[in-house]
């Protein structure tokens, strides 16, 4: 048995870029960030941000593109891919990503 699953609650860094697949289908990338906290050996508080890629296709692609922005904070749930391709200039390259399944958008309403 194995198990490929991802939860995150996270800062997204910046809008979503979308885009159509020939087959028509929608599919939105953009990142989060995550944060970590921690006392060091001095008792000093120390941070650290992790930037998660996501990537959400056809309809949740399409939601994500409609409410998505920059600062949002959002649940994000999926699974990890990696993916490998070689570059224009011939350099071989690695991208990690979520690819997502399910995200809830975590603002409080403005407005009316």
């Amino acid at each position: 048995m194995s198990l490929n699953r991802v939860q995150l609650i996270g800062n997204v860094t910046k809008d979503p870029e979308v885009r159509q697949i020939p087959g028509g289908a929608t599919v939105a990338t953009f990142s989060i960030a995550t944060n970590f906290s921690w006392k060091d050996a001095s008792g000093q508080r120390q941070d650290k941000a992790e930037f998660h890629n996501l990537v959400a296709w056809r309809k949740l692609g399409e939601i994500c593109a409609q409410y998505v922005r920059k600062g949002s904070k959002i649940f994000a749930e999926g699974r990890i891919q990696s993916r490998e391709w070689e570059a224009q200039d011939g350099t071989k390259r690695m991208r990690v990503e979520i690819v997502l399944d399910n995200m809830i958008m975590l603002d409080k309403k403005t407005g009316a």
